[in-house]
């Protein structure tokens, strides 16, 4: 169950007791964006976009963390004035500016892990109607929306045994397979760099599946480095929740509507 308005209001009074000292991080599909069946066809409702705008002219900062993109994500939310950080913090986009930074170890790595995934992206895993996507030096499978679900997703398990025999890591999420690396890539890293030079005081973080999980250990990380004093972990309720995500959440809202809520009461 979605919090009350009077319990919003006390979830987020220490971001709004001095918020150019409050980072607010959003990830987008599923939070701000409805999970659609296309990934092209996700946006964010102006409704939920508004009160985005508002919050980045008072917060001290105010973040997209996507496994998308970082340029993906700023199209799908269509908002300038705040940073992306795209590919789960693998690269960052930051406001006003064109093109994102890419972590220079990471890119080394990037041409090596889309060649593993392009030859390991089979005539039958296209019959499957799997989808690959490259995201630098991750590369994502998705079968959403696919004839045959069950088939595809055991299709790319196959796939995922072969790269973490080839040394590669995998991370699963909602009807997605990430090949990334042998070294560390999540929203938790890419958080922790977003913000451990910066003289904030409370962040709040926003996601509904796995990936997100790092997003919340990394501002445990903040914390214990000092950076941070306080950190409010809020899950995103839905059919496809993991039940992880309300055991390491602070709160849990209801899907969109939920974090628009959410939204409201940081103004």
């Amino acid at each position: 169950m979605s919090p009350t308005t009077a319990e919003l209001q006390e979830l987020v009074r220490p971001l709004k007791e001095d918020p150019s000292r409050a980072a607010i991080l959003l990830d987008i599909d599923g939070v701000l964006a409805p999970i659609v069946e296309q990934p092209d066809d996700a946006h964010v409702p102006e409704t939920t976009r508004r009160p985005l705008i508002e919050i980045a002219k008072r917060y001290g900062v105010v973040a997209c963390v996507s496994g998308r993109r970082a340029s993906d994500a700023r199209r799908i939310v269509a908002l300038g004035s705040i940073a992306y950080l795209g590919s789960h913090g693998s690269e960052v986009l930051h406001p006003g500016t064109i093109a994102p930074e890419i972590d220079r170890e990471l890119q080394a790595w990037s041409r090596r892990v889309q060649s593993f995934a392009h030859e390991a992206f089979t005539e039958d895993l296209r019959r499957l109607r799997v989808r690959l996507e490259d995201k630098e030096a991750i590369a994502a499978l998705h079968w959403r929306g696919a004839p045959d679900e069950d088939g595809a997703q055991a299709a790319v398990a196959e796939v995922a045994r072969a790269a973490e025999a080839a040394g590669y890591t995998t991370h699963w999420g909602k009807k997605v397979l990430e090949i990334r690396p042998p070294v560390r890539i999540d929203k938790g890293a890419g958080i922790v760099g977003l913000l451990r030079d910066t003289d904030l005081d409370a962040a709040v973080y926003v996601g509904d599946d796995l990936t997100d999980l790092d997003a919340f250990r990394g501002l445990g990380e903040l914390i214990e480095m000092g950076r941070l004093g306080k950190a409010i972990r809020v899950g995103v309720a839905s059919d496809e929740q993991p039940s992880a995500l309300e055991a390491e959440a602070d709160y849990m809202v209801d899907g969109t509507a939920g974090v628009r809520a959410l939204l409201q009461a940081l103004l």
